[in-house]
């Protein structure tokens, strides 16, 4: 199954707070914090809410 490398890149202060829970959601708590995870709908769209604070590759 395909993988993604998620990398938080901009700092999470003064966000909403449901993209907040969505990053911690993801494992994502400070600035250069990265996680790999299933790519499947429902990761997609967690990238979708916040994508303007990550940085996304594909993981083998």
């Amino acid at each position: 199954m395909a993988k993604l490398k998620i990398k938080l890149v901009k700092s999470l202060n003064g966000r909403l707070d449901k993209h907040i829970a969505t990053a911690n959601s993801l494992g994502l708590r400070r600035i250069g914090s990265e996680t790999v995870q299933p790519d499947n709908p429902q990761t997609r769209g967690k990238i979708a809410k916040i994508g303007y604070l990550l940085q996304v590759t594909e993981d083998e």
